[in-house]
């Protein structure tokens, strides 16, 4: 019998799992072997260039994201409440709200779509709800509940969110995979 407390944590994961994995096995199938055949696969040296002719919401969210990405790995490795966390903090939650915010200003992915929006907006809206749940959540020193929505909004929206970037015939694939 699996203790109760790593079942608590295994639930989850394969829930978030399978709705990742599903869709990616989905889009592998209808792509119908030309993602790795007729050299849509092409590694080369990154092309910057790309991003830097993208829209400047484009820019904004990718600086932000890697941002967030990289004060969360110190904020998740590093002690928890002491000044330093508190304020990293407090810019990683500006970068998630700027990485969101910036995500309704980008529609390449469903430009006919209602207002543009994709599924993937439904991760920035829900991370617009969580960041003042989880600081209400610290204020209210209720560690527990902090921790899980903080890291949820860590591996979700930066982690899942920003393996997607790299799908086929997003910018993150073009920059460092796609045909030169």
């Amino acid at each position: 019998m699996i203790p109760m407390t790593r079942l608590n944590r295994l639930v989850p994961s394969a829930v978030a799992l399978t709705l990742l994995g599903a869709p990616l096995v989905g889009y592998l199938i209808r792509d119908g072997g030309r993602l790795v055949g007729a050299g849509a696969l092409a590694f080369h040296a990154p092309r910057w260039g790309l991003l830097a002719a993208a829209p400047a919401a484009i820019q904004i969210h990718v600086a932000a994201a890697l941002i967030a990405l990289a004060i969360g790995l110190v904020l998740l490795a590093g002690v928890k409440g002491d000044r330093l966390h508190r304020t990293l903090g407090w810019v990683w939650v500006l970068a998630m709200a700027t990485t969101a915010i910036t995500s309704f200003f980008i529609h390449q992915i469903n430009p006919g779509g209602p207002g543009g929006l994709s599924l993937i907006h439904l991760l920035s809206g829900w991370t617009m709800v969580a960041l003042p749940m989880a600081i209400y959540a610290a204020r209210r020193h209720r560690v527990a509940t902090h921790r899980r929505a903080m890291t949820g909004m860590f591996v979700g929206g930066l982690i899942v969110a920003g393996l997607l970037t790299f799908l086929p015939g997003r910018l993150m694939w073009a920059i460092f995979f796609g045909p030169a």
